[in-house]
């Protein structure tokens, strides 16, 4: 495998950065954070996580859309990484108690974060070549994770000096995320540039909506790329929800035998472990295909819901932790690059616009079931097989795919 370039690089380094957002303010410190704010255990965060992601979903494929025009792509993915950005800074100026301005904050950093990865996703078909895509997508996740434990460990360590129980802590972790974050987008900007797009043409906008409307009503005729994103808003689901709520689940389920400053540091771990293995799933993907591996993944996560619904210590935590560390950067990678290896270049941010819609309208569900089940029964462990199905369903579609599909001719 031939190393990789500048451009490349330069593309793997905004995962570096955003990574940091993803462990920090998904995950860790906002949680256990608005938990503060509410005084229970944040599981009430999934209503809002489902909130920003159903925003998202309904502007990825009219932004995506617009977006295949010449020039355009850079300029959506600078507004929502700025909107990301400035938002999770403006967190830790949020008065201690306010957790309705928290909430409204957090939503602008999901919409922020989610909205550039639109296009952040759609340039991989502009900075490498198809036969590339899976290795320089694991790449991305790879070293997303391990360099997120750089800002993540700061954060730790300033939250447990200054004390777990005060604020102080965790408002400096948000400036200090927002920063990183900043900071390793400036190469992306500099160097990755809109290679494939549709050339401008009178009433952009009007033309984008036309060219939608013909995409989605012909979308089945892309007999692939619809069975793979059935798939895909099922088994993602189950991938995001996990991510977004394994703090407050376990928090829940613990209760005050959870050490949170534990939990934090076995979260860092976790990106430790996802780093080998996200590259391996790369490397695997170019000997056996990335279908087989995305197969493999599923399974684990399957198997790692049932795990998680018998933890009862720190430790199964984390055990819990590394099972899903190995398999999350592999499934993530190697979903977005097989998805771009059978999407007509030229309209990438059209297609992925509609990757972004099936994965965030996906993300509404798993939240808001775990929160709604654990309202409706009173234990939060039972929430946990609700997203179940969901993995098990979308495997059993995924695995009608083809292991090396061509990529899809754009339909007249």
């Amino acid at each position: 495998m031939e190393r990789l370039n500048k451009v490349e690089k330069s593309w793997i380094l905004y995962d570096c950065g955003n990574s940091a957002y993803s462990m920090a303010i998904t995950t860790a410190l906002l949680p256990i954070y608005f938990g503060m704010f509410k005084g229970d255990s944040g599981m009430d965060l999934g209503y809002f996580n489902s909130l920003a992601s159903i925003i998202v979903a309904l502007l990825s494929p009219v932004l995506g859309t617009i977006a295949d025009y010449k020039d355009k792509k850079k300029r959506f993915f600078l507004f929502f990484f700025l909107l990301g950005v400035v938002c999770t800074a403006s967190l830790a100026m949020v008065p201690f108690g306010n957790w309705q301005l928290l909430v409204l904050l957090y939503v602008l950093t999901a919409i922020g974060f989610s909205g550039a990865n639109i296009f952040y996703d759609a340039f991989l078909v502009d900075v490498t070549k198809k036969e590339r895509m899976d290795y320089v997508s694991s790449a991305g996740y790879a070293f997303g994770y391990i360099a997120s434990i750089i800002p993540f460990g700061i954060c730790l360590a300033v939250v447990f000096f200054a004390g777990m129980d005060k604020a102080i802590g965790y408002q400096l972790g948000f400036l200090i995320t927002a920063l990183w974050w900043g900071l390793l987008t400036i190469p992306m900007l500099r160097d990755v540039q809109h290679v494939h797009y549709v050339e401008p043409e009178p009433n952009p906008i009007r033309n984008s909506f036309v060219r939608l409307y013909d995409t989605f009503k012909n979308i089945r005729t892309y007999r692939v790329v619809f069975t793979f994103l059935i798939a895909y808003f099922l088994y993602i689901d189950g991938v995001d929800t996990i991510i977004k709520m394994v703090v407050p689940y376990a928090s829940s389920v613990l209760g005050e035998e959870l050490d949170m400053f534990v939990l934090l540091g076995i979260l860092m771990i976790i990106q430790v472990i996802a780093f080998p293995c996200a590259l391996l799933y790369g490397r695997l993907a170019n000997r056996y295909g990335a279908r087989k591996m995305i197969i493999v993944a599923i399974i684990t996560y399957i198997l790692s819901v049932g795990f998680a619904m018998t933890i009862q210590s720190i430790s199964h935590i984390l055990i819990l932790g590394a099972m899903v560390g190995s398999a999350q950067g592999g499934i993530q990678a190697l979903s977005r690059s097989y998805y771009a290896s059978i999407i007509p270049k030229e309209n990438s941010n059209e297609f992925f616009g509609f990757y972004n819609i099936f994965g965030k309208f996906a993300a509404i569900l798993g939240p808001f079931i775990m929160a709604m089940v654990t309202d409706i029964t009173g234990n939060p462990r039972y929430s946990i097989l609700g997203i179940l199905p969901l993995f098990i369903v979308g495997l059993l579609i995924f695995i009608q795919l083809p292991n090396h599909p061509k990529r899809q001719q754009e339909v007249a």
